[in-house]
């Protein structure tokens, strides 16, 4: 699967698959533009006249990160050749630098000479037709660029360089690629090659029995030759040894906030804690754009990617990025929301990373006819509440005042704006899981917390009038809650209503696990007796009834089901819905026998990660396979999120008892 394991700073992210094939390469955004578009990028390695790809079955690969760090730590060991691979992959924190160290260790009793083949498939700017493929003299690399994208690749095997090389064509008539050249161990030197292309050169030592050699292969990106080229003289001037330590002291140091987590939590959901901080960094711009994911794979289903920037995922993310300690790292996000936002006060469906809107299938015109605004308001009303928690947690009022008039104070009048009177609820828009248009529960709560968040910020820089108008407006928004998204009959809060151009309401009763937004955007109390009911229905109709576990989105959930057995798996089993519940178990606790069960979610979704720790959208409910993409920006945030809950509830809970 690609994104077995990934690695980036903001500007580039890279993709590798479980047999250590580079995937997917973005650059110059993270989501934006993929020059890969999922193709592998081979790693074979030929020993004393035998070839094997690291993709064939001849060798056991155990694909992780080293703790507490960005830097993989991967171990690929072929008993056919009698060597093994420590492979360890990290992406520079500052420079557009890709680095991959190779410690190959010969096992037997006998001198081997080995050569790494190294194999570069691109699709620059996202296409193949046009691209070129070339060595270079005059720096003894090979260089892909088209356009203002180049891509230099170098590389060293104990301070010897690049010893054969050839480019070619690629998936053109019958030519599969230069790979197939380098599987006799000898490749038919070709300096250059234009049109659908790629490269392969080799890296050669000779290694003595039980003796471990040293290579290194590296990747520097940028939009001239010259930035390229100069990234690669520094990397060399410094040495690709003291550069992979340079980029893991700098990332251990970044993580070392996390190191303040306590209370009763097993070191492994610690660790994946802290993973989840570092892969939620991977998955965020520089610019502040934070993408849902990036995972070529889901192209092959519909066409379409995940790696744009959804407001309501990006505010959750940023959410709990501030709740850990990193208000830095997502602070640029709100000032990308403040420069997106139209002049009605709304932000719209996605986002690419350039700033660009992305693809919708939100359409401008009703089944009836009737113009409509292709909007799920809770995108506008979460980045709004996100913006409150993060003064809350910073108490920075500088960079709050500096997003009021831009932000805060245009959407707040889009929420009240947007307004049925009759209801008293938010006007139909289309729900957050991009499905259905309606009012729904999950919408209005969160415009519940958007209006209560600008009331806090006009009350905080002294518009007493402003902010009693966001205040009323959000208790008639909490008023027409109780009296139409509550069902007195079944006696819990129910997903929504759709209201026809007739004015007939029909009730959507159907149970959906988004209904915890209720407690979790303030609307009411987590103990209230409608919330206990709602969630408990949660937990009983929507817990997946295999050995896997976990909770649906909500009953007979179609994307990716898997079965029509609905009484037993009502949809696939996702991870940010599980742990939906465990916040509503944790937000009620009263003693700490109270958070066991939320303490068993942590254990379900360590055990449900990767082997290297990242965590997908769904799973397969009869599995445990991932579904979907991985990793999914949102799981891994809201893993975040609701550890730092817990953890304060636990801390709370204690100091109440002693």
């Amino acid at each position: 699967m690609a994104g077995e394991l990934v690695v980036g700073n903001g500007n580039i992210l890279i993709n590798l698959d479980p047999h250590l094939q580079i995937r997917d390469i973005y650059f110059p955004y993270v989501g934006y533009q993929n020059h890969v578009q999922g193709y592998p990028n081979r790693l074979g390695v030929w020993v004393n006249g035998s070839f094997s790809w690291l993709s064939s079955n001849e060798w056991e690969i155990d694909a992780r990160y080293h703790k507490d760090s960005l830097i993989t730590f991967s171990k690929a060991k072929n008993a056919n050749l009698g060597i093994s691979l420590l492979v360890e992959d990290g992406v520079h924190q500052r420079e557009n630098i890709f680095l991959r160290k190779i410690s190959v260790t010969n096992h037997s009793d006998e001198k081997k000479d080995v050569r790494l083949f190294f194999h570069q498939d691109l699709s620059i700017y996202e296409t193949e037709i046009g691209d070129t493929a070339f060595y270079d003299p005059e720096t003894d690399t090979i260089i892909h660029y088209k356009k203002n994208r180049y891509f230099l690749f170098n590389g060293e095997f104990e301070h010897t360089g690049i010893q054969q090389y050839t480019t070619g064509i690629k998936r053109f008539q019958l030519a599969e690629g230069t790979w197939r050249d380098a599987e006799d161990g000898l490749l038919h030197t070709n300096p250059i090659a234009q049109g659908s292309v790629d490269s392969t050169f080799s890296l050669e030592q000779s290694i003595g029995p039980h003796e471990t050699k040293i290579a290194y292969y590296w990747l520097t990106l940028g939009k001239k030759r010259e930035e390229a080229v100069s990234l690669n003289y520094y990397l060399k001037e410094i040495g690709p040894s003291l550069t992979l330590d340079k980029i893991t002291v700098y990332w251990r140091k970044w993580i070392q906030k996390a190191n303040s987590i306590k209370a009763d939590l097993s070191e492994d959901i610690i660790d994946l804690y802290k993973r989840s901080l570092l892969i939620v960094r991977t998955q965020t711009n520089q610019n502040g754009f934070i993408m849902a994911a990036n995972d070529s794979r889901i192209q092959h289903y519909n066409r379409d990617h995940y790696s744009y920037m959804w407001p309501r995922d990006g505010a959750l993310v940023a959410a709990a990025m501030t709740k850990a300690g990193y208000h830095r790292m997502v602070e640029n996000f709100y000032r990308r929301c403040a420069e997106l936002i139209t002049e009605d006060g709304y932000l719209h469906h996605k986002y690419n990373p350039d700033g660009s809107i992305g693809s919708s299938w939100h359409p401008l015109v009703g089944k009836d006819g009737e113009v409509q605004l292709p909007i799920q308001e809770d995108e506008t009303a979460l980045v709004l509440w996100a913006l409150w928690q993060d003064y809350t947690h910073t108490e920075d009022i500088e960079f709050a005042q500096s997003l009021y008039r831009s932000f805060v104070r245009p959407a707040a009048r889009f929420l009240l704006d947007y307004f049925d009177d009759h209801f008293e609820l938010p006007k139909p828009s289309y729900d957050l899981w991009e499905e259905r248009r309606g009012i729904f529960a999950f919408t209005a709560s969160s415009v519940y917390g958007g209006l209560m968040a600008a009331y806090s910020f006009a009350e905080l820089f002294g518009e007493q009038e402003r902010a009693l108008k966001y205040k009323q407006g959000a208790e008639r928004i909490k008023q027409g809650i109780s009296t139409h998204l509550y069902d007195s009959e079944i006696g819990r809060f129910i997903r929504g209503i759709y209201v026809d151009s007739s004015g007939n309401v029909t009730k959507d009763l159907t149970i959906e696990s988004s209904l915890y937004g209720l407690f979790a955007f303030g609307v009411f109390k987590p103990d209230d007796e409608r919330m206990i009911a709602t969630m408990n229905a949660i937990e009983n109709e929507l817990s997946i009834q295999t050995e896997i576990g976990g909770i649906a989105r909500y009953y007979n959930d179609y994307y990716f089901q898997q079965t029509h057995h609905i009484e037993i798996v009502p949809g696939n089993p996702w991870i940010i819905c599980t742990l939906w519940l465990a916040k509503w178990k944790i937000a009620k606790a009263k003693k700490l026998s109270d958070l066991k069960e939320a303490l068993a979610v942590f254990h379900w979704v360590v055990k449900h990660a990767s082997p290297s720790g990242l965590l997908p959208e769904q799973l397969h409910p009869m599995t445990g396979e991932p579904l979907s993409v991985s990793p999914l920006t949102w799981s891994h945030a809201t893993f975040v999120d609701v550890i730092v809950d817990y953890v304060t509830a636990f801390e709370r809970i204690s100091q109440n008892t002693t």
